[in-house]
């Protein structure tokens, strides 16, 4: 039962985030914003979880999660008010920034807790069931967000989404009753971060996981604003982004029987040729229901990567460093974060979106080879 309700927790506070991918470009964009400074507004996204996540861990790690997780949660219902209540390119920037770390508090201590509930033999499983819950609220968010963009403006579009928070912040705060306690004495105290990362695996797989999360960043970032330059409308957009997430529930389905067959390593690497595959395509068409199609296959290749990295990072991890080891990969994921919107908003402003596209198809082709070469060797 732990098992689920932290799943619809997970489900209810993605949804807001989740939109709010949509709506803080698009509004920005409306508001006269170019490739650029949108791409300073989403990298803030990752400014702080940058830094923040490893101690976020560590102290996970120390004091439980009921807290961990409240906060998250209601620093994103507080983040998606900000654009309705000071409707700006300036609010966006502090909305931006809040719901980073915001999310990135409730990222740390629900994953450590899925991990937690299982043994080695259901911790994959466990994962793949989290990962379909933030898979839906991926479908739902920009979805319902790209409606209410049309339909009721974007300032109150953020209103809305905020109101998917409620319940998990209703749930976290009675987190008291069923929130199971699984703090673990670590086997090594004194040990620092060059310690983890000193493990061979999980080295390898914290690579792997920015690579994989670079496709996620320039697909979340770039898919509005090269719609938006297409004439597509926010619900015709909203619906290209729901194609990728279910592509994610999809694959996130059959993935506990796929990786019984192939592996985890094995699984990762065609997860990065495939999105390779995807981006390759995107500058070919200009129309929703082809970009549709290829934001599923990019959903089919992006989909695997989340649940399998967290599942491998969590299992290379010392006994008791299991949240700083979440820690540590999500730091990865935001250095990514940040880095790729500001680096391909630069590159969009300056070659066009057609150079982003191919040029993240580039990054994926080597990291496919580098994780073939290296993942499968423990």
């Amino acid at each position: 039962m732990t098992l689920y309700l932290l799943i619809t927790m997970a489900f209810f506070t993605h949804i807001g985030f989740a939109g709010s991918r949509l709506a803080v470009p698009l509004f920005a964009v409306d508001q006269g914003a170019g490739p650029f400074v949108v791409g300073t507004i989403v990298a803030l996204y990752a400014a702080l979880p940058t830094v923040l996540a490893l101690p976020m861990g560590r102290m996970a790690d120390r004091i439980g999660y009921k807290l961990p997780l409240l906060c998250g949660a209601s620093g994103i219902f507080v983040a998606l008010l900000l654009p309705w209540l000071f409707p700006s390119v300036v609010t966006l920037y502090f909305a931006a920034s809040l719901l980073g770390i915001s999310f990135m508090t409730f990222q740390v201590s629900i994953q450590t807790l899925v991990g937690a509930t299982a043994g080695p033999d259901a911790r994959a499983r466990n994962f793949s069931l989290l990962s379909l819950g933030y898979a839906s609220a991926n479908f739902c968010g920009p979805l319902v967000g790209g409606v209410l963009i049309d339909n009721i403006g974007h300032a109150r579009t953020f209103a809305m989404l905020s109101l998917a928070l409620v319940p998990a912040i209703i749930m976290a705060a009675a987190g008291s009753r069923w929130i199971p306690h699984v703090h673990v004495k670590s086997e090594s105290v004194k040990a620092g971060l060059f310690d983890l990362l000193k493990i061979r695996s999980l080295r390898h797989t914290l690579i792997a996981s920015g690579i994989v999360s670079s496709a996620w960043d320039v697909y979340q970032f770039f898919m509005p604003l090269y719609g938006r330059s297409l004439g597509m409308s926010a619900t015709a957009i909203g619906s290209v982004l729901s194609a990728f997430a279910i592509a994610i529930i999809v694959v996130r389905m059959v993935l506990p029987l796929a990786v019984k067959r192939l592996g985890e390593s094995q699984m990762l690497t065609y997860a990065m040729f495939v999105s390779c595959a995807a981006f390759c395509l995107f500058p070919v068409f200009g129309s929703a229901w082809p970009l549709a199609a290829v934001s599923f296959l990019l959903g089919i290749g992006a989909g695997v990567g989340q649940p399998l990295s967290m599942t491998m990072v969590f299992n290379a991890s010392p006994k008791g460093r299991e949240g700083e080891a979440a820690g540590m990969r999500i730091t990865v994921n935001q250095i990514a974060h940040f880095v790729i919107p500001l680096f391909f908003g630069a590159v969009g402003s300056a070659a066009g979106y057609a150079a982003v596209f191919l040029t993240n198809a580039g990054f994926l082709m080597a990291g496919g080879v580098i994780s073939k070469r290296f993942l499968g060797k423990r």
